[in-house]
């Protein structure tokens, strides 16, 4: 079993086991969170897909750690002005678990 969720302004296709890395949730390393924005169930040949989402369908992860992405370098460049401008920046991410999908 599948399901599409919404989560952070991204979409993810999920399976329970899996683990992903979403943007930054205010949650606890071992809470639980349950992310109701599922926009497909799939399971086999039988889909449900939503308009825009699933009725009472629902997506249970357990938070595993919390933790920042590898250094994204930005650099500004004017030409002929011997100026140059370079920085980094470090989104922070949630790992989830996905324990359960119900719907």
């Amino acid at each position: 079993m599948y399901a599409v969720v919404i989560t952070g302004g991204k979409q993810y296709r999920v399976e329970e086991g899996q683990t992903l890395k979403v943007e930054k949730l205010e949650l606890a390393t071992g809470e639980a969170v349950q992310l109701e924005k599922v926009l497909l169930i799939g399971n086999g040949d039988d889909v449900k897909i939503g308009t825009p989402v699933v009725e009472g369908a629902k997506v249970t992860a357990e938070v595993i750690a919390h933790g920042r992405h590898k250094k994204v370098k930005i650099l500004k460049f004017k030409r002929r002005k011997h100026h140059m401008k370079q920085m980094g920046h470090r989104q922070w991410f949630t790992e989830l678990k996905i324990t359960s999908i119900a719907g």
